[in-house]
């Protein structure tokens, strides 16, 4: 069994609409002298599971998302010495995604993911609505983003451009019915302040597979528990450089 593609990973750096070689290069500026093309394969591989603690804080550098939500398959480690003294160091992974040096209690595989049925990689137009209650009023949250698929698994991450806020969704898809979590970092000088918020979300896939929606839930500014509409609304099936520029724009 090969080890499982961080597709996390994949779909921020593709958001970013940046190369292998382009996000390299910006993690050396960041403060990771050898990082390389091969590394960047390595993360998106799957086959190094867990980043060291500087290339983690490096990666939320380059990125501006938090590192939990970047795919990886094991919990960033606390930053130990090693023999060259630089403190941590990146797994590699067995195919089940454990660290090889870990020795884990054998337990039961779970079972396979259920496959989807369509392909729904490509870029979408990400619509949510919810009310503020500090505005009294109700607001329209609207991104443009990737979506790249892996079996049953769908990973989406919103482009920089088409939002002062960073939006990210994970969904397993089960028929035609999606379900899976959202968060999103919201801009400093918003009115939200540079504020993280995150929940639930459960959309049915409509039978042209080109529209999804359903609800969401999550807390609001007074820690509340809210909910509100929420679809994804096909746009196109490229994910090349070229698509997901001109989608670098906010949706109109």
């Amino acid at each position: 069994m090969s080890a499982t593609p961080n597709s996390a990973l994949k779909a921020v750096r593709m958001g970013l609409l940046m190369s292998q070689d382009d996000f390299a290069k910006a993690l050396r500026a960041a403060g990771i002298p050898g990082a390389s093309k091969r590394l960047v394969q390595r993360w998106e591989a799957g086959t190094t599971g867990t980043p060291r603690p500087t290339h983690a804080r490096a990666l939320e550098q380059v990125t501006g998302v938090p590192i939990e939500v970047l795919g990886f398959a094991t919990p960033v480690p606390l930053a130990r010495v090693t023999g060259d003294g630089r403190g941590g160091h990146d797994v590699e992974t067995s195919p089940e995604g454990i660290p090889a040096a870990a020795s884990p209690v054998p337990r039961a595989q779970p079972s396979a993911a259920p496959r989807a049925r369509a392909n729904y990689s490509g870029i979408w137009l990400s619509r949510y609505e919810y009310f503020s209650s500090g505005r009294g009023e109700k607001h329209t949250g609207l991104h443009h983003v990737v979506v790249l698929q892996h079996g049953g698994k769908l990973t989406v991450r919103s482009l920089p451009g088409s939002s002062d806020s960073s939006l990210t969704i994970d969904l397993e898809v089960d028929g035609k019915v999606a379900t899976g979590t959202w968060s999103e970092q919201t801009a400093p000088d918003s009115y939200y302040r540079g504020a993280r918020y995150h929940g639930a979300i459960q959309l049915v896939i409509e039978l042209t597979d080109r529209r999804m929606s359903g609800k969401w839930v999550g807390f609001g500014k007074e820690f509340d528990i809210n909910t509100g509409p929420w679809e994804l609304v096909f746009q196109d099936p490229s994910t090349s450089k070229a698509t997901m520029q001109q989608y670098n724009r906010p949706p109109t």
